[in-house]
């Protein structure tokens, strides 16, 4: 491929993630604005999210690049059953994790709509929205244009850290914190790169990530170092320590988080390489 395709073809994918965005939200505004509820609204956003970015980077794969989207691993969507059974081992243990430290547990007041609204918000919009929407883009469309104009480790690193730093833009965080989220978010990066590899499936990579971030930021149970006022259950450490509280972004940035992410991608490599060797 050539470089001004693999660069055209970053740019598509970042703006496919802000078009679908903008194009769901005024859809979900709009119900909003005709009294329809909240957690319908939320449900249609995520819905309408995947919807839109999915067609736009069918239609960009097949009329522009001129390939089938198995090409750039996202064949019809199945999902392996060791990847759904990371997906719930990954945050449940790191959550786990935390609620083995010394803390404080709340139960924030709300009312049963409120409580929909949210629920519904972190599974069709924190957890399948996003975790699919990025997955087809940063391991669909990313990964691939990159390996096949520079190789698997640039593939795999490069759209890595720039999906790490699409985290930071906006943040008005610390030299530490920026630090934190660039490595973390490489990191889990590179870890759902290694599983899209695994099976050649961006679907398995994407369900790790959309529970990961139903689990983690969804909204139900949030651990840091405050209380989260917007979240059904909210867990306060007591730790000072940013190694462990992941500084300003949070226990995503963490080296707890760290850990994991890493044993699930040498899992990943693991695999790849038995298969390999295995023939």
């Amino acid at each position: 491929m050539k470089t001004g395709k693999m660069i055209l073809t970053i740019i598509v994918s970042v703006a496919v993630l802000i078009v679908a965005g903008v194009l769901s939200q005024m859809a979900a505004n709009l119900l909003a604005a005709s009294g329809v509820p909240a957690w319908v609204c939320n449900m249609t956003a995520g819905l309408l999210y995947i919807a839109f970015a999915y067609i736009l980077v069918w239609l960009f794969c097949t009329k522009y690049l001129k390939e089938e989207m198995t090409a750039y691993a996202i064949p019809k969507c199945r999902v392996k059953v060791k990847w759904a059974v990371a997906a719930l081992l990954l945050p449940g243990t790191v959550s786990g994790v935390y609620l083995l430290f010394p803390g404080n547990f709340a139960v924030n007041p709300m009312d049963t709509g409120m409580k929909l609204a949210l629920v519904f918000s972190g599974i069709f919009n924190a957890g399948l929205g996003a975790g699919i929407v990025e997955e087809l883009l940063f391991r669909g469309l990313l990964m691939n244009v990159v390996i096949k104009r520079f190789g698997r480790t640039a593939g795999i690193v490069a759209p890595s850290v720039l999906f790490a730093s699409l985290h930071i833009v906006g943040r008005k965080f610390s030299l530490l914190s920026y630090a934190q989220v660039i490595i973390a978010g490489t990191l889990v990066g590179i870890m759902f790169s290694l599983i899209t590899l695994e099976g050649r499936s961006v679907w398995n990579s994407a369900i790790v990530h959309a529970v990961w971030n139903l689990v983690i930021v969804g909204g139900v149970l949030t651990i840091g170092t405050e209380f989260d006022q917007y979240a059904l259950y909210s867990y306060q450490l007591k730790t000072t320590s940013v190694l462990l509280t992941g500084g300003e972004f949070g226990i995503e940035s963490s080296t707890v988080s760290i850990l994991g992410y890493l044993v699930v991608s040498l899992a990943a490599i693991w695999m790849m390489r038995r298969r390999k060797n295995n023939g």
